[in-house]
């Protein structure tokens, strides 16, 4: 994949008052807007400092992502990106010292867009997950009343991503939030997915796999951030590989395809940072895999995030783009 250009930080989100954020998970608005959901953004350039809010919305532009995607509003008052959803870092919920809130997924369906967040003590310490729904293409959003205790499925039920399918259900793979777990699988009806009690895991008991089944891992390994999207004819799973430090690409014909059997791209490899080069996928402390609404096989777009964790900057989002092989079509 070769680098279209940074989607956050100075000289891109400075009107928005973000100059260091990550992740950008992204779906299409009823209203065809494209909508990026990100984590722990600041003012300044780097982690830290004033104006810290998670998550925050950015509007774009969709007949920019082949050259690029431009930022076309955000949420809040102005321009300013607002915190989307209504609390204060390191503050008492529910009894418990919550530091951040963060995404790990929003979908459309319908006319409502769901988004799919954890509540964190911090990274990697997840309190319980949670779901909120917005009405009016992502400008506010509500609590559901959906929600799930941080050591769900054994802490696999963490960090998801979802995908609606054409029979009614809304497929879900999952993780947990600290990049040493793999992956669930998991369904609910579109109509039921703020219900708890609705949803059913892929498991394997009695020489056979089946729904309703407690879920049994679908893919073995380290993941962190996960992507699940229908592009043309397929269903994509990008994911960050954790242990294998690198952004892979798998084409499925169906969730339930043998994750182990089917074709897996590597898209992006994580390297040193006097070694990197993003005209040619190398990528220093890479995280994140969000596929961009309106790829295409030929012409895949992801949003990947960087945060050198040494000096605190780089800390944003950028934009990739490449095509699958031809095994993987």
């Amino acid at each position: 994949m070769r680098k279209i250009r940074n989607l956050t930080g100075p000289g891109v989100t400075d009107e928005f008052g973000i100059g260091g954020t990550d992740l950008g998970v992204m779906t299409t608005a009823p209203d065809g807007r494209l909508v990026a959901v990100f984590g722990d953004t600041f003012e300044r350039a780097g982690v830290g400092g004033s104006g810290w809010r998670s998550p925050v919305v950015l509007f774009g532009d969709p007949a920019t992502v082949r050259t690029g995607i431009v930022w076309t509003g955000s949420t809040g008052r102005g321009r300013y990106a607002e915190q989307a959803l209504p609390y204060r870092h390191d503050s008492i919920i529910r009894g418990r010292r919550v530091g951040t809130v963060i995404p790990t997924d929003v979908i459309t369906i319908g006319g409502t867009m769901y988004l799919h967040v954890m509540v964190c003590a911090g990274i990697g310490r997840v309190h319980w997950t949670e779901i909120h729904r917005s009405t009016d293409n992502g400008e506010s959003w509500t609590r559901t009343g959906a929600n799930w205790p941080g050591d769900h499925h054994g802490g696999l039920f963490q960090m998801l991503t979802w995908e609606p399918g054409d029979d009614g259900y809304v497929y879900c793979f999952s993780t947990g939030f600290q990049r040493d777990k793999g992956l669930l699988l998991h369904r609910v009806p579109a109509e039921l997915i703020t219900e708890p009690g609705a949803w059913r895991g892929w498991g394997f008991r009695r020489g056979a796999w089946a729904w309703g089944n407690p879920p049994t891992v679908a893919l073995t390994g380290a993941y962190g951030e996960l992507c699940l999207r229908r592009v043309e004819n397929r269903w994509l799973l990008c994911l960050f590989d954790a242990g294998d430090y690198r952004v892979d690409v798998l084409s499925l014909a169906h969730p339930t395809s043998n994750l182990y059997e089917v074709p897996r791209t590597t898209v992006l490899r994580g390297t040193a940072w006097h070694e990197e080069n993003h005209a040619t996928g190398r990528v220093a402390q890479l995280y994140g895999s969000y596929i961009v609404p309106g790829s295409t096989l030929d012409d895949l777009h992801l949003v990947i995030s960087q945060w050198n964790t040494g000096r605190n900057w780089p800390y944003r989002a950028m934009q990739f783009a490449g095509a699958l092989p031809r095994e993987a079509r």
